[in-house]
């Protein structure tokens, strides 16, 4: 509140006839204020007055002021503070602390700091506690004080700590030397200066290092250790695939009751503390978090945190490349998005908020619900007119009488070189997650002469997003066209049995379990052949490896013997622009 305002604020509030100007408001005492004397309240009040140069950290005569108040009170005080001097907040209590939502206009960097310095007292010399050091690290403050109060209510030992740059001891703070208040030599601007440089300086390093974000991995399930390292595994690939740095892993077996955080609040604290000792720029978490869980975790953290959906969803919107797929990624994006829009609910909706709601119309929150609603509305539209056109393709292929082979599997299964090794064509291929989003069809000639329709899709992966399947339905209604299914299996996968699983179960909730399908294990060069031998004996499944054309032989020789002797319609007229690939290899070397 501006001083020349506070007598003015006081008057008014006595008397209830007169009308409060919007100009003046009344500061705020936070914490546990009950009981306290009006004098004492005025007091506390009176602070908010009090101005600290930017070269000190605390003046002599506000030190003075706070400590008598403090003795008087039997209660310590807090002040948070800006490097302009501001008295920002006044703290009341043990255990009071600013709130991430309190500090909202004061943004930070991941290796920044806030530009404010919390300085407390204390009617004892207690050093700085666990929770201080903890809130210096989570709300990344440019100090934390304790100011011992003695018995005369006159300041005493000064203990301070401040954060460090990321380094290889994982060290977060440093608390320095305890000195008498009145011996105290910090030019608190310079240092504040100095430190900051460090900091940038570590970003600058960490930026040309690695030139991405980097991030810390968090699962936190009822499952076995054993189950979580391998669902991080994945996690930590499909990182990668995003263009993350993992700096480290971090599992937490559950139970019920952590529904809030998925994870114990202090358990949460530990994450975060990890994450600022490793200099990580977000936190990813392998479960997927609801609305609430996201907003009570950002409570506690100003870190970016996402879940796999997220992550899952940024790859798909780096992969995408056709309008098609553009707009089915937007789609999911949007879905995902849109119960997650942070707010009231329906205390500030124009049609649900009843009393106390009239007058301001609608919010800023509800309008950007709608928006997200009709651009679903919208894109919706859009998918169904592919959808259209896909079914004219479709039934092009039908009149043409063509066998339809597609191929299917776990991300990253080989799929894309099975296809580019069988069609002698291009498409783009890397050992990483979800590299192809957009179906691509070849077509194929055989030795004898039969010509099929070979579709390469994107991949699967174990508790597939709902909004991904949602939004790539048109992709997936093309699998429903196939005369038979190439199962692509990675055999070098250590948990090959689970990838398996995910896309049978995926297959099943399409309703293409019916369709005939062969299995065929990729990557067997990585393997002996006593192992290899073992695998497609288990599941029945043929061995190879995709680059090599020498080992697809008996495939090729599988899937003609499966095609049915499809006459080609009369009228049938070649593609120009896609002409039939000959598969060769299986004649001759």
């Amino acid at each position: 509140m501006r001083c020349r305002h506070r007598r003015a604020a006081k008057r008014c509030v006595a008397d209830p006839n007169v009308r409060v100007p919007r100009s003046i408001t009344i500061p705020a005492i936070h914490g546990h204020v009950t009981g306290l004397k009006a004098s004492h309240l005025a007091a506390l009040e009176r602070l908010y007055r009090r101005r600290v140069p930017s070269s000190a950290v605390l003046t002599t005569e506000l030190a003075r002021t706070t400590s008598q108040l403090t003795r008087e009170i039997r209660r310590p005080i807090g002040l948070l503070i800006t490097r302009r001097g501001v008295i920002e907040q006044v703290l009341v209590g043990t255990g009071c602390a600013p709130t991430f939502e309190s500090l909202a206009k004061f943004r930070v960097g991941s290796h920044s700091l806030r530009g404010l310095r919390l300085i407390r007292t204390h009617l004892h010399d207690d050093p700085l506690s666990q929770d201080d050091l903890t809130h210096l690290a989570l709300l990344r403050l440019d100090l934390i004080g304790i100011l011992g109060v003695d018995e005369k209510g006159e300041p005493s030992l000064l203990h301070l700590a401040h954060l460090l740059p990321p380094n290889q001891q994982g060290e977060v703070c440093r608390i320095l030397k305890p000195v008498p208040f009145h011996d105290l030599d910090l030019q608190l601007d310079t240092f504040l200066h100095a430190l900051e440089s460090d900091l940038q300086r570590s970003d600058t390093k960490h930026d040309v290092a690695a030139g991405t974000e980097s991030a810390i991995l968090v699962s936190a399930a009822p499952k076995s250790h054993a189950e979580q390292e391998e669902h991080l595994e994945e996690l930590n690939e499909l990182a990668e695939s995003a263009g993350v740095r993992v700096l480290d892993r971090i599992a937490q077996r559950t139970h019920e009751g952590y529904e809030r955080y998925l994870l114990g609040k202090g358990k949460l604290k530990e994450v975060v503390m990890r994450a600022l000792q490793k200099g990580a720029d977000l936190v990813i978490f392998d479960q997927d978090l609801a609305p609430a869980q996201a907003r009570a975790i950002s409570e506690v953290t100003d870190l970016k945190v996402i879940d796999r959906t997220q992550l899952i969803l940024d790859i798909f919107a780096g992969r995408a490349h056709t309008r098609e797929g553009k707009v089915q990624v937007e789609l999911a994006q949007l879905r995902y998005l849109l119960p997650r829009l942070s707010g009231h609910g329906t205390s500030l909706s124009r049609l649900g908020g009843g009393i106390g709601s009239r007058g301001p119309g609608e919010t800023k929150l509800e309008t950007d619900r709608r928006r997200i609603r009709d651009r679903i509305a919208h894109l919706e539209r859009e998918i169904d007119d592919v959808a259209r056109h896909q079914d004219q393709r479709r039934s092009r292929r039908v009149r043409q009488g063509l066998p339809i082979l597609s191929i299917v599997g776990y991300t990253n299964a080989g799929k894309s070189t099975l296809l580019n090794t069988l069609t002698h064509s291009q498409i783009p291929a890397q050992d990483r997650l979800f590299e192809t989003l957009d179906t691509t069809s070849r077509r194929l000639r055989f030795p004898h002469d039969r010509e099929v329709i070979v579709t390469d899709t994107v991949g699967f992966i174990r508790d597939l997003p709902k909004d991904l399947v949602g939004a790539f339905r048109t992709t997936l209604d093309e699998l429903r066209d196939a005369d038979i299914l190439l199962h692509v299996v990675d055999a070098s996968a250590p948990n090959v049995d689970q990838q398996i699983t995910a896309v049978e179960t995926v297959l099943q909730s399409l309703n293409l379990d019916t369709i005939p399908r062969v299995m065929v294990l990729n990557k067997c060069d990585r393997l002996s052949a006593h192992e290899a031998g073992v695998l497609c004996q288990r599941y029945h499944a043929i061995g190879i490896s995709a680059p090599n054309r020498e080992t697809l032989r008996p495939l090729i020789a599988h899937l003609e013997s499966l095609l049915p002797a499809i006459p080609t319609p009369p009228g049938y007229e070649e593609d120009p622009d896609q002409p039939p690939q000959d598969l060769a290899l299986a004649s001759h070397s």
